[in-house]
């Protein structure tokens, strides 16, 4: 499974954006998928996940309310709707690809990586 993730850029505190993760093969509703950030010197964290066909999510505490992550599986696609967005969403987004029936959260357990967006909210 290859993924690509796009839709990053700079967005104004309390703006919205969406980022969009499209994946080849056809074994994608096999897996669940995440979204993980990372922001300049600290470590990859959990955003959100979706279930194989979307019907489970998760989301962190610090997103929670304000992100939706949603699959279509005809078009390979994963989404992340993020609104109100806060100057400490700053980060580069990663979509990954884990192999498995659970809702998992770590990052060591993500079998496939995207390379990444950049999404800066100003204050």
């Amino acid at each position: 499974v290859q993924l690509q993730a796009c839709g990053g850029g700079l967005v104004q505190t309390g703006g919205s954006l969406t980022l969009s993760c499209a994946a080849s093969g056809r074994t994608f509703s096999s897996y669940i998928m995440g979204w993980f950030r990372q922001a300049p010197g600290k470590e990859r964290e959990f955003v959100a996940v979706i279930s194989s066909y979307g019907g489970s999510t998760y989301y962190a505490d610090s997103v929670k309310g304000r992100f939706t992550i949603t699959r279509d599986n005809a078009k390979n696609t994963v989404s992340l709707q993020m609104n109100s967005l806060k100057p400490e969403d700053t980060a580069v987004y990663y979509c990954a690809a884990g192999y498995t029936r659970r809702l998992i959260l770590t990052t060591s357990e993500y079998d496939y990586w995207g390379q990444g967006t950049k999404v800066t909210v100003s204050r």
